[in-house]
């Protein structure tokens, strides 16, 4: 209770959104065409939708970060799937790294990794 349960990813084209998702992460999507809506859902953790009403923000704001194993791999995948890396991989000593990435659509996304 009180966890966050559902996300919500700014989107023009669900297609292409989708696509990019499922290659770079693994994520299953559901178009849902009576609600001008994509459902989102990564093998593990919380799932959520991409939204056509939504504005993908110019600036910073709330950071959703995406756990992978490894970032530099995914860094190659997200680069290789059309999105472009906005910050390489950084280590927060004792903790893990991070990384932040713009998705195809423009979102600033970050990876997280132990």
């Amino acid at each position: 209770m009180h966890g966050i349960c559902h996300i919500e990813i700014p989107a023009k084209d669900f297609a292409r959104i989708g696509k990019f998702y499922a290659d770079v992460f693994g994520w299953g999507t559901e178009n849902i065409p009576e609600m001008d809506y994509m459902m989102f859902k990564p093998p593990d953790g919380v799932s959520g939708g991409f939204d056509k009403n939504l504005t993908i923000a110019d600036v910073g704001g709330i950071t959703l970060y995406i756990e992978v194993e490894e970032v530099d791999t995914i860094l190659k995948k997200v680069e290789e799937n059309g999105g472009k890396t906005l910050k390489p991989k950084t280590e927060i000593p004792g903790v893990g790294h991070i990384a932040y990435f713009a998705d195809i659509e423009g979102n600033r996304i970050g990876l997280w990794s132990k």
